[in-house]
C-alpha cells in the first residue's frame, strides 16, 4: 500500500511538470507566431519596391516562415488549446488534445471504423426503406440515422482536427450542410412531393454508401487498385447531387408543392454539388500542376 502512495505521487508531481511545460511552450509558440505575422507582414510592404536580388531574399525568408509556422503547427498538436465555436457549444471547455502518437492514430483508426460501421448501416437501412418498408415511419427512422451521423462526424472531425489532422475545409463544411440537409428530410411531411422524390433520394443513399465504403478501403491502402474507381464514383456521385437539385425545383414549381423542405433541399444539394465539383477541379488543378513541376525538374 504505501508504494501505491508514493507512485500516485511521483505521478502527481510529474503530472504538474508536464502541465507546466505546456504552459511555458504554449507561450513561447504563441510569442514566436506573433513575431513571424509581424515579420511576414513587414517583407510584403518591402517586396513593391525591391530590386531583383532582395526580391529573391525576401522570397527564401517567407519560404523558411512558412517552414516554421508548419512546425509550430505540429507541436501545438501534442499542446492543450481552446476548443473553437462548434466544440465549445457541443462538449463545453474540455480538453480534447491526445498527447501522444500513439493515442492520435488510435483516435483516428476508431473515427474511421466509425465511419464503415456506419457506412454498412445505412447501407442496409436505405436498400430496405427502398425494397422492402414502404411506411414513412421508416423513413423518419432512417433521416434521424442520418442526422445522428452527421452530427457525430462533425463533432469526432473537430477532435481531430484540434489534434492536428490536416482534413481539408470543403470536407468538413461538406458534413455541416448533409447534417443540415438531413434534419430537413427528417422534417418534410408525407404527401405527393416527398413520394414523387423518395425513390430517387433512398436510390442516391445507396449509391452513396457505396462509394463511401469503397473509399475506406482506399484509405486505409487495403485495395490500391479501387483508388481510380473510388475517384470516379465520387464524382458520379457530385453529378447525382446536381441531379438531386434539378428534380427538387422541378418539384418546387409543380402546382401541388406546398411544402418548404421541396426548395430548400434543391438549394443544398445544388450547393454540395458546387462546393464537391470546385474542390474536386482544385485536387485535379493542384495534381497536375505537381506533374508539371516533375516533369521540370527532370
Amino acid at each position: 500500500m504505501p508504494r501505491v502512495h508514493e507512485t500516485h505521487k511521483v505521478y502527481r508531481q510529474k503530472l504538474e511538470e508536464v502541465t507546466s511545460l505546456q504552459t511555458a511552450c504554449s507561450s513561447s509558440i504563441h510569442r514566436q507566431k506573433k513575431t513571424l505575422r509581424d515579420l511576414k507582414h513587414s517583407l510584403q510592404r518591402c517586396k513593391p519596391r525591391a530590386g531583383p536580388e532582395e526580391f529573391a531574399l525576401i522570397q527564401e525568408i517567407s519560404s523558411q516562415i512558412k517552414e516554421r509556422q508548419n512546425a509550430f503547427f505540429d507541436m501545438e498538436a501534442y499542446l492543450p488549446k481552446r476548443n473553437g465555436l462548434y466544440l465549445n457549444l457541443v462538449l463545453g471547455n474540455v480538453n480534447v488534445t491526445l498527447l501522444s502518437n500513439q493515442a492520435k492514430f488510435a483516435y483516428k483508426d476508431e473515427y474511421e471504423k466509425f465511419k464503415l460501421y456506419l457506412t454498412i448501416i445505412l447501407l442496409l437501412g436505405a436498400v430496405a426503406c427502398r425494397f422492402f418498408l414502404h411506411y414513412r415511419v421508416t423513413d423518419e427512422v432512417f433521416n434521424f440515422l442520418l442526422v445522428w451521423y452527421y452530427c457525430t462526424l462533425t463533432i469526432r472531425e473537430s477532435i481531430l482536427i484540434s489534434n492536428g489532422s490536416r482534413i481539408k475545409g470543403w470536407w468538413v463544411s461538406h458534413h455541416y450542410v448533409s447534417t443540415f440537409l438531413s434534419g430537413v428530410m427528417l422534417t418534410w411531411p408525407d404527401g405527393l412531393m416527398y413520394q414523387m422524390f423518395r425513390s430517387q433520394f433512398l436510390a442516391f443513399s445507396i449509391f452513396q454508401s457505396c462509394v463511401q465504403f469503397l473509399q475506406y478501403y482506399y484509405q486505409r491502402g487495403c485495395l490500391y487498385r479501387l483508388r481510380a474507381l473510388g475517384e470516379r464514383n465520387h464524382l458520379d456521385l457530385t453529378f447525382w447531387q446536381l441531379y438531386n437539385a434539378i428534380t427538387l425545383f422541378r418539384l418546387s414549381r409543380h402546382k401541388e408543392c406546398k411544402e418548404w423542405q421541396v426548395f430548400v433541399l434543391a438549394f443544398t444539394f445544388l450547393l454540395l454539388f458546387l462546393g464537391n465539383f470546385l474542390t474536386t477541379l482544385k485536387v485535379v488543378h493542384t495534381k497536375l500542376q505537381k506533374n508539371k513541376d516533375k516533369v521540370k525538374k527532370l
